[in-house]
């Protein structure tokens, strides 16, 4: 109830005689108040309910509608160089200013310690020629990578390359790593997530990376980013951020201006964006492609929604069952 409906009428009159209202007589002050409370309370409690019901609609709404996505183009913050040797299939960062590398190609594939600032090769393990090089990670003093159709694997001593050890993994394939320095997360080029146990190798749990109600084929490279699993899709300018409680895409990264900069310098002969190295003590972000001259320190930029469509264009292919390049 209203506090103005509270408030006591006066009593006080003239006479003891009663008083008898006339048709002409006007309304006395004190109706005239309550008249003005009783109508303003009818108008905040009318406008209350449009409000709340209002709120109500909106948030059903947004209740109802699907996740928004966050899309984001990218600018160079530095270039540093690459090797155009190296096929690029995994890659990370690990302190002062130094990167580790997974190179593929059967005869080519090597992992090697890589000088951020000058691109120099400060130690290189060539692998034997019957393995194809694919995702590489780090955790402790252990360097981890998978091949491309082994289910083999190779542990490395991070500061002796020569010193390493064969380990067996249950995914269909061997593609991209990237670890939470306590699982190791794994991609076999489908669309599935791997959660595996860096001490005994087995799969924990495994997710369908979908965005919206497509399945997101081709997982390659893999990167963690602030508890986020970020991954390369193969054939594809993108980058998908993955949520790694259950599979689902958070957003891109949209990075065809790098490689359509590289075509227009000259570097003709590259292959497909892949590697990608997170610095979390400095929150820099990196990544390079197969072949490529340059590595390129990058930032984020927020882009609008793109257009129905876009991102399945751009960033979704088909499951691809034949040899992969």
């Amino acid at each position: 109830m209203a506090s103005g409906s509270l408030r006591k009428k006066s009593n006080k009159r003239s006479d003891m005689k009663p008083h008898i209202p006339t048709l002409s007589a006007k309304t006395p002050p004190s109706k005239h108040r309550t008249i003005h409370i009783l109508v303003t309370v009818v108008i905040v409690v009318c406008v209350l309910a449009l409000f709340l019901g209002v709120s109500f609609n909106i948030w059903s709404v947004v209740e109802s509608n699907p996740r928004s996505y966050r899309i984001y183009s990218v600018q160079v913050v530095n270039k540093f160089p690459h090797d155009p040797a190296a096929f690029t299939q995994g890659l990370l960062y690990a302190g002062n200013d130094t990167l580790f590398e997974s190179t593929g190609l059967n005869g080519r594939s090597s992992v090697r310690k890589v000088a951020l600032q000058t691109g120099k090769i400060e130690a290189m393990h060539k692998m034997d020629n019957s393995y194809f090089g694919e995702g590489l990670t780090l955790i402790g003093e252990r360097l981890f990578q998978v091949t491309w159709l082994k289910n083999t694997g190779f542990m490395y001593d991070r500061n002796n390359l020569s010193k390493f050890e064969k380990f067996a993994h249950q995914m269909q394939d061997g593609w991209g790593l990237a670890t939470d320095e306590k699982v190791l997360f794994g991609s076999d080029g489908t669309s599935t997530l791997y959660h595996i146990d860096s001490q005994t190798l087995k799969v924990l749990q495994k997710h369908t990376v979908k965005y919206k109600d497509h399945e997101v084929h081709n997982l390659n490279e893999l990167e963690y980013v602030n508890d986020e699993i970020w991954a390369n899709v193969w054939q594809t300018d993108c980058i998908a951020i993955i949520s790694q409680k259950d599979g689902l895409v958070l957003g891109w990264v949209l990075l065809h201006n790098l490689r359509e900069g590289l075509i227009a310098a000259g570097a003709s002969d590259i292959d497909v964006l892949n590697g990608i190295a997170w610095d979390k003590y400095r929150n820099r972000l990196f990544v390079t492609g197969k072949l490529w001259p340059k590595l390129y320190e990058i930032k984020l930029q927020p882009v609008r929604m793109p257009v129905h469509g876009a991102i399945e264009g751009l960033c979704l292919r088909p499951p691809f069952h034949f040899v992969k390049q």
